[in-house]
């Protein structure tokens, strides 16, 4: 092109620039730029194209100026502008994209809607929903990516009732807005609207599909999300990474591992990968919450050299949840020796780890290296584990100490750690203190008043416990029942604490809860009558111990279960004393495998040993 000097033709080196662009040889294409001795504003484009989406965005704006000031015409400066928004809105500058706007405007450009897009999109990746709405507003012709954007930026920013405006004002719909509605009231817990919008669309992608699922999820509703997914399946919709991690993550919710291990072999089959999207730390999730620790450590071996960090995060966190201390710091150690850096949720499991171990010193050497070593800045999560760690062993002036050092104030799940410290340990006074802030930061909280009875009731202080009462009852508040869950035959089971959810076995699992109790008596149980927390006489005490949702749910899984098959329960809040004993000597008993998962933590119940050592 020199020798036969199509290098002076400006639409000959256009190809040439685009072409090196298109390749990647940016810098190649600029030492020809820089040669053209007229260059126009095509050529700039072309470049500006090119530079958009590399390594140096900057250059962009730069070579967008340099347009405008060397330029004898402004004609087809225009269609650099798309690219140059996009960086303005990639950098976060707001102040050359105002400048870029009013050139658009006193040029006249904003007539045409690809521009206007493009601004519109501009100022809501920036933040700025106002400025997007006011172009929005003054644009002379809008079409579906114009109102698209405005729901996609509304719903991006949690301004769902906005987008909700738009959807409403919305001439035609389309597949882009109805599944960015889905994700908008999925992402603000309004189920029933995503169900209303998907109800009323006749084309669903599966992006359709995996936001309504994860609706589904994020409002706690795991049961739905599971038959959406096998509806799913049922119309022939192949599912993507993103739904099978959301699957995965209502499976781990309900802790039942049938499911699991069903779509453990779908994955399998299917030949999706478990280093797609989260696939292999939503399924090492899976199983430690399901209680089959071993499941999730085979998944995790199979990831050998493709871990990603997630990865590692999840099989620490799921070892913290079985309290296995000692194994959460090996994987740690095994980290290291990868040379992998630890981020703060790396931390966060570890320290949970070392709480739910009792390993004080391992904690505190942890939290520290965390800072020292790793740079990371703790959060008030890791505060939160520290205290939590104090608590369990007693050490309060450690956890009023923390809670005096840390650089922000404490939250409600700080306090609530060392209220239900106190309540363990019998600590009155700091349990009130700690009871009194948990209720000024969350009035609507029932907990916090449960927990604050409870250490008046374990101190004998009635009156105290009936004023308790009825603050709750003057404010509107009911104590959440102990219900129980277990999984039997492809169906859950819900027994709550003094009646069974399923009327069709209530009587057998009455009976059989009796003949346990009697049964275990005759080996050494006796009610610990103490973890009934009312003013009531000691048989009454007995025959409310009896009936807790897990002894029930147990019963029910003897009734229904093989006798070699373990028995898998899920309980909404901590096993009481008197229970993880029961639990420990049937284990024994009856020579079945438990396993009880509560709020906080599982316990494996095995020739009456719990996998806990007493200590949760």
């Amino acid at each position: 092109m020199i020798k036969t000097s199509l290098v002076k033709h400006n639409f000959a080196i256009s190809r040439l620039v685009n072409s090196c662009c298109l390749h990647g040889a940016l810098d190649y294409a600029s030492s020809i730029f820089h040669r053209i001795e007229d260059p126009n504003p095509f050529i700039f484009f072309t470049l500006i194209k090119g530079f958009y989406g590399s390594s140096n965005p900057l250059q962009c704006l730069i070579l967008y100026a340099h347009m405008l000031s060397s330029s004898k015409s402004l004609d087809g400066v225009e269609f650099s502008l798309p690219s140059v928004l996009k960086v303005c809105a990639e950098l976060g500058a707001l102040k050359e994209a105002m400048q870029i706007y009013g050139q658009i405007l006193k040029n006249h450009w904003q007539a045409d809607s690809y521009v206007s897009n493009s601004v519109v999109r501009m100022f809501l990746e920036i933040g700025e929903i106002e400025l997007a709405r006011r172009v929005f507003d003054r644009m002379s012709k809008r079409d579906l990516i114009s109102w698209n954007s405005m729901i996609t930026g509304y719903v991006r920013a949690g301004e769902i009732d906005l987008a909700h405006e738009i959807f409403d004002m919305m001439p035609e719909r389309d597949l882009v807005s109805c599944n960015a509605m889905i994700d908008g009231y999925g992402k603000d817990a309004r189920c029933e609207l995503a169900e209303e919008v998907f109800g009323m669309m006749n084309e669903k992608d599966v992006v359709t599909w995996t936001s309504m699922i994860s609706a589904y999820v994020r409002s706690h509703r795991p049961r739905e999300a599971l038959v959406k997914f096998r509806e799913m399946l049922r119309v022939g919709v192949k599912p993507d990474a993103p739904a099978i991690v959301s699957v995965l993550s209502a499976i781990a919710d309900l802790g039942f591992v049938e499911e699991g291990k069903w779509l453990h072999s779908y994955i399998c089959t299917n030949k999706i990968k478990l280093t797609s999207g989260f696939v292999g730390s939503a399924l090492i999730d899976m199983y430690a919450k399901c209680g089959y620790i071993e499941d999730a450590y085979d998944v995790f071996r199979s990831l050998y050299h493709r871990r990603n960090i997630g990865d590692w995060n999840s099989m620490i966190s799921g070892l913290a949840m079985h309290g296995l201390g000692q194994e959460a710091i090996e994987v740690f150690l095994d980290l290291e020796r990868m040379e992998i850096s630890p981020d703060d949720i790396t931390f966060l499991g570890l320290l949970s780890a070392c709480s739910h171990a009792g390993l004080v010193n391992e904690g505190q050497f942890y939290f520290k290296i965390m800072q020292e070593k790793y740079k990371i800045i703790p959060k008030i999560q890791h505060y939160g584990c520290l205290i939590d760690l104090y608590g369990r062993v007693g050490r309060f002036e450690d956890t009023l100490a923390t809670i005096h050092h840390m650089p922000m104030e404490a939250d409600v799940l700080a306090w609530k750690a060392i209220l239900s410290a106190s309540v363990k340990h019998g600590n009155v006074a700091i349990g009130e203190t700690a009871a009194l802030k948990v209720i000024e930061l969350t009035p609507a909280d029932s907990s916090c008043y449960i927990l604050l009875s409870n250490i008046y009731a374990k101190s004998g202080r009635w009156d105290d416990v009936e004023n308790v009462r009825l603050m709750m009852k003057k404010r509107g508040m009911k104590k959440v029942p102990g219900c129980s869950s277990i999984f039997v035959n492809g169906k859950v089971h819900e027994f709550i604490m003094g009646k069974t959810m399923d009327v069709n076995y209530g009587g057998g699992v009455l009976s059989k809860t009796k003949e346990m109790v009697s049964l275990l008596k005759k080996e050494g149980y006796e009610p610990d009558l103490t973890q009934v927390l009312r003013d009531v006489g000691e048989d009454e005490k007995e025959r409310l111990l009896s009936f807790h949702s897990e002894k029930m749910a147990l019963a029910f899984g003897l009734i229904k279960k093989a006798n070699s098959a373990p028995i898998q329960i899920v309980k909404n809040l901590r096993i009481c004393c008197d229970c993880h004993s029961f639990m420990k000597l049937a284990s024994r008993i009856y020579n079945r495998r438990l396993i009880v998962r509560d709020q906080n933590r599982f316990h494996h119940f095995k020739d009456g040993i719990c996998s806990c050592n007493d200590y949760w």
